[in-house]
């Protein structure tokens, strides 16, 4: 029997409780909690787990679709259908903390969580992204960080032979200490199959299946709910390790066990482990279910019941299955050589009740963890700095003289430059449907079996949400369609991550209530509805607080491969044209930060209504056949896509000519029209027999188009001035990363 432990204001307060919390603890219990039961309370009711501050702001988002088939909070993740009885599903989650205090297994588990969301859907996951942000890589600390996270992604996606195809990464003094780790899966199933969290069907076994439970990842769901101080790194524990050989078993068990049609529910154990799917799969099923921990597999002596109801042990996963085919579970994770343990049933009811043997150490309705937790409307307050950067008067930035110098800082600049030296260490190509590789604005990966193709993009710009976080929101949404557009595909959903500091503070909860207005307004231009996502909060550490940073998941259908886009020209003798109009919009650029030091000004306006137009165009003309290259103009404006669209190659970038006599008549600045990153742009190449084409249906359209060159060799010559070897600015752009990295 266990030592009851006393439950003091001390205790209280170090699981994150609050006085007005553990008053309602009590009402629903009709007594004083245990130990066991305040750490399920604890884990259960923190940010991380029941979104008790964001719940009221996430309700903004659509979620309604016609190819919406499970929506969002509804399940593990959220699936939209994509014909013939298929669907996908996918989701994107961030391991934030963990990363920071443990790199390499912060990043490894934040793969494993994000994988097991989709295999316990009964998908088979077919793709990785990931959205990454670090400090100055001129830090010890953040190259340690950033070679850390890396190697966790590529070691956890590689053995579990998922490819991932893409993603995006900045460094920024915001993000120094406190980097943020965001991770999206995707898979494939047939309608069919799709199965569902749910605790059904009185009496029938609940199975315990996977790794053995330790006693890492304690608290993980509350360490995920706090700041990270300089104690931080006391909190390894609560950094889980994970093993991706045996969650490829369990993920390939997993699987198979669902085509024998014996699986009523599946849960994996995530964040609040074994907690979070007990009571999560009963609330969803409208039922009771009763565990036993003595069953429970341990792979260390004297665990106390609160130990291993919090552990997040990796690997591990709650089955519910009919009760006729117990035997049928067991052959087939005894055949995977996994622990398949029935620990407890489906009950009558609605309570979550957990024995150690003939002690009830936990009896709690299992709603009141779930759905009936404590929901906050927390303080806005528009900060000081907000109107500070609407008055920054750009005129008073000194124009360059030499232009070819300002394209090389910014390709040289660590979130501009090459990303290869990331994804070279990734197996990108694993399981052969990669079709657009990494590099490319968005990936694209074939249905096996069909001419579709899915594409996906990971956007955000952290400084322009910063700075106006309506703006920002909007931005994220519509750069994400932007780049999936480019590849050919229709934009169908999105999926979202939303990293911030305290909700606690005003301002921060300003940024965050804000940010979400403005990706809502996108998503209903574009008709992308959200699946569902992530919310982390308390991205602060001694550095300062992050930098507002709402991840957009955006996944989109391409109904033919051989229609794809590459994003980069293709051959001498195309001609060039800017598809958007070009305004005086420096503020918030790359050029402003790294040319000239300065974080500050408007940001770019994004009008909707052009941007859905572009957009339309953009599929327009994919579908037929005129692009020979599409490539969004965004971070470091048009001289730098420009420089991009030459590098297809590697080792022999192509060259580009242009004139900019069209875009220099609207009397906008020459730096403006060079690195400014007016919204709503797009840089296409076309063959010279397809240009009258093109210009009708822009016109048609009502899309501005702007024929400013065409594709040559060996140099790239923008009107008077810029002229440079394009192997020189490929140099520079492909190294930029090696050498920060000291190679």
């Amino acid at each position: 029997m266990m030592v009851p432990v006393e439950i003091d204001e001390r205790l209280i307060e170090k699981h994150g409780i609050t006085p007005e919390e553990y008053a309602r603890i009590k009402s629903i219990l009709g007594r004083e909690p245990n130990f066991t039961e305040l750490g399920i309370f604890s884990v259960m009711w923190s940010e991380h787990c029941s979104y008790k501050n964001s719940k009221p702001v996430l309700k903004l988002f659509p979620t309604e679709g016609s190819k919406i088939l499970v929506k969002a909070g509804q399940e593990n993740a959220g699936a939209v259908d994509i014909g013939k009885g298929q669907a996908v599903v996918f989701k994107i989650e961030s391991h934030n903390h963990p990363s920071a205090v443990e790199p390499f297994q912060g990043a490894a588990t934040g793969v494993g969580g994000i994988l097991r969301d989709i295999f316990t859907m009964g998908a088979r996951p077919i793709l990785l992204m990931d959205s990454l942000r670090f400090g100055r890589l001129e830090s010890p600390s953040t190259k340690h960080l950033f070679s850390g996270v890396i190697s966790g992604i590529a070691h956890y996606g590689n053995c579990m032979g998922i490819p991932t195809v893409g993603g995006e990464i900045y460094f920024d003094d915001a993000y120094e200490g406190n980097p943020l780790v965001n991770v999206l899966a995707l898979g494939i199933i047939e309608h069919k199959k799709l199965v569902k969290g749910a605790a059904k069907g009185e009496g029938n076994p609940v199975y315990y299946v996977g790794a053995a439970t330790g006693r890492d990842g304690l608290g993980g769901a509350s360490f995920a709910s706090r700041e990270l101080t300089e104690e931080s790194h006391e909190d390894r524990p609560a950094v889980q390790v994970g093993d991706p050989f045996l969650e490829k078993l369990l993920m390939e068990a997993c699987l198979e066990l669902i085509e024998t049609g014996a699986v009523v529910g599946m849960q994996d154990m995530g964040a609040a482990g074994l907690t979070c799917s007990t009571c999560e799969t009963a609330a969803r099923g409208n039922a009771g279910i009763e565990i036993d921990l003595q069953l429970v597999p341990r792979r260390e002596t004297g665990m106390i019941p609160y130990e291993v109801m919090l552990s997040e042990s990796q690997e591990r996963m709650l089955i519910i299955v009919q009760d006729s085919k117990r035997r049928t579970v067991e052959q087939i994770f005894d055949k995977w050589d996994l622990h398949a343990v029935p620990i407890g049933h489906v009950k009558s009811g609605s309570k979550m009740i957990v024995r150690d043997g003939e002690e009830t150490v936990a009896d709690i309705p299992a709603k009141a963890l779930t759905d009936e937790g404590p929901v906050y409307h927390r303080e806005l307050k528009e900060p000081e700095y907000y109107e500070e950067a609407k008055h920054f008067n750009v005129e008073n930035v000194s124009i360059p003289r030499n232009m070819g110098n300002v394209l090389k800082q910014l390709l040289s600049s660590l979130s501009i430059a090459s990303k290869e030296w990331v994804y070279e260490q990734y197996d990108h190509m694993v399981k052969t449907d990669t079709v657009l590789l990494p590099g490319h604005d968005a990936a694209l990966v074939r249905v096996k079996g069909r001419r579709i193709g899915i594409a996906v993009s990971t956007d955000c710009n952290g400084l322009y949400t910063y700075l106006d976080p309506y703006e920002g929101g909007k931005h994220a949404v519509a750069e994400a369609a932007r780049n999936v557009v480019c590849s050919g595909a229709k934009p169908v959903a999105i999926t979202n991550c939303l990293n911030f500091g305290s909700p606690m503070k005003p301002e921060i909860f300003w940024q965050f209530r804000r940010a979400v207005e403005g990706m809502r307004d996108a998503c209903l231009k574009f008709h992308t509805p959200v699946t569902g996502g992530n919310v982390s909060f308390y991205n602060e550490s001694p550095s300062g607080t992050v930098y507002p940073t709402p991840v957009v998941g955006m996944v989109g259908i391409l109904d033919d491969i051989e229609h794809r886009i590459p994003s980069f020209f293709q051959k001498p003798g195309d001609e060039i044209f800017l598809m958007g109009r070009t305004g005086n919009d420096l503020g918030a650029t790359q050029y402003l930060a790294v040319v000239h030091g300065i974080k500050s000004g408007v940001v770019p306006v994004l009008d909707l209504e052009r941007e859905a137009l572009l957009h339309e165009f953009m599929l327009a003309a994919g579908r037929e056949s005129l692009l020979a290259s599409a490539h969004d103009v965004s971070d470091g404006g048009l001289a730098v896509a420009l420089a991009e669209c030459l590098f297809g190659v590697r080792g022999k970038p192509l060259g580009a000519y242009l004139n900019l006599t069209e875009l220099k008549e609207t009397g906008i600045r020459a730096d403006a029209i060079l690195f400014g990153e007016t919204a709503s742009r797009v840089l296409v190449s076309v063959e010279p027999k397809k240009q009258k084409k093109l210009e009708r249906l822009a016109n048609q359209a009502g899309i501005e188009c702007y024929h400013i060159g065409r594709v040559t060799e060996e140099q790239l010559r923008i009107d008077k001035y810029i002229h440079e070897l394009s192997l020189e600015l490929e140099m520079l752009y492909r190294s930029a990363i090696r050498k920060a990295m000291g190679e």
